[in-house]
């Protein structure tokens, strides 16, 4: 599971004297424990590792446009700490779907549910999002899945 790798990660950062990944790992570790909070009340919570993915992307996205600001606002020193912070996330991300994976992914769903245009959108990302959420960029994806049923 993922949430074991990222304890070892924090464990071999303790060790190994890297403050900079050990506290990006705990960052890590208190949005994990703040989505877990969330979760409690629903009724059938997410798998361990769809959740902690979740959260994972969530804050790569963060700080994806954080680095973007502080570029243009010529704060390298700031933009190169979200980087590093970002690095540490990837390790824990699983491998993300290519583009062409993508469009072969997106093309099965599209056959299997029949969607014919626009109006079958929100089928065929709901679909997605629930076979192959973990492993896509869903923002991305979307403009695919426009392309895709535009054509």
């Amino acid at each position: 599971m993922i949430r074991d790798d990222i304890k070892q990660a924090q464990i071999a950062a303790m060790k190994a004297g890297d403050k900079e990944a050990r506290a990006a790992i705990s960052l890590i570790q208190a949005a994990i424990k703040n989505r877990d909070i969330e979760v409690r009340t629903q009724a059938t919570p997410p798998d361990d590792d769809t959740l902690v993915v979740e959260v994972l992307q969530k804050m790569k996205k963060q700080r994806s446009e954080s680095i973007e600001m502080y570029r243009k606002g010529d704060r390298e020193e700031l933009a190169a700490a979200e980087e590093a912070e970002v690095a540490v996330i990837d390790r824990f991300l699983p491998r993300q779907m290519d583009e062409a994976e993508t469009r072969a992914v997106i093309e099965t769903i599209k056959a299997e549910i029949g969607a014919a245009g626009m109006k079958d959108m929100g089928r065929v990302m709901a679909e997605l999002k629930g076979r192959h959420g973990s492993v896509l960029d869903m923002s991305k994806a979307s403009g695919l899945v426009k392309a895709a049923l535009a054509g």
